[in-house]
């Protein structure tokens, strides 16, 4: 798929690797809605990119939220051609730890912002999609999700985290053939560890030992690599119903 006078949104596009992609499809000509909780540096990203670029706070767990972002690409933009999810959270708690027993809800909080909310982004953005005209290769739309290595081989602690970022990877093949009539493709992409806000916090030492966790090439990936992949899937229309790692060989260890 093109990307000039195409429209993506973004989940999690006001920072991190979601950033990183709002910038790289408003650079190669597409139009972005930036859907995301952090009104200041949503507002601000889509003030600094200019004609082409749009903000919506957006909860991803909300139906009335993500209905509107897709409103938005539609009304002020003509329509919809892509959705890249980014929008996520770790919050690592041990099954049984020092203070008993996980809390219930610290495990349904991260399965339902990470795959619930990438699953609500993809049913309504597919609605919007299976109404664009037909495209190069009968194209309507594509969707990239992102899942993690942890959906393969998550740390102690990452239970919840793992568990939503396998169902993602589980998610894709069946979504993808269930919207091939349609025209819309999905993949997933499952990044390693990459240089994200988050991993801006850790001391130097810490994110140093990370690094040299992995093979090659031996540091953290950084948020336009991830950005550079979500755009040759877009590119590429034999891409569908797969996951990618991106993670440099990393396998996690237990610990």
């Amino acid at each position: 798929m093109k990307f000039q006078d195409n429209t993506f949104i973004v989940t999690g596009g006001a920072s991190g690797l979601g950033e990183a992609t709002v910038r790289e499809l408003h650079g190669a000509g597409a139009r972005v809605v930036i859907a995301d909780l952090n009104g200041e540096r949503g507002e601000a990203l889509a003030s600094a990119l200019g004609e082409g670029a749009a903000f919506w706070r957006t909860d991803v767990t909300d139906e009335a939220d993500g209905q509107a972002a897709v409103d938005l690409a539609v009304s002020r933009f003509g329509g919809l051609q892509g959705l890249i999810n980014c929008a996520g959270i770790g919050d690592p708690a041990k099954v049984l730890g020092r203070q008993g027993p996980q809390p219930l809800e610290t495990f349904s909080r991260v399965v339902q912002i990470n795959l619930i909310g990438t699953f609500n982004m993809i049913r309504l953005a597919t609605a919007a999609m299976a109404e664009s005209a037909l495209q190069a290769d009968g194209e309507r739309g594509v969707i990239v999700n992102t899942a993690s290595v942890a959906a393969y081989d998550g740390q102690i602690g990452q239970a919840g985290y793992a568990a939503s970022k396998g169902g993602i990877v589980s998610m894709t093949l069946p979504v993808a053939r269930e919207l091939a009539r349609h025209g819309i493709r999905v993949m997933t992409i499952a990044p390693g560890l990459f240089m994200t806000p988050l991993m801006e916090t850790l001391p130097e030492e810490i994110q140093q030992s990370l690094a040299e966790s992995i093979p090659f090439p031996h540091r953290l990936g950084r948020p336009d690599e991830f950005a550079r992949l979500a755009c040759q899937i877009v590119d590429n229309a034999m891409m569908n119903g797969e996951t990618i790692r991106l993670d440099g060989a990393l396998r996690m260890a237990p610990r």
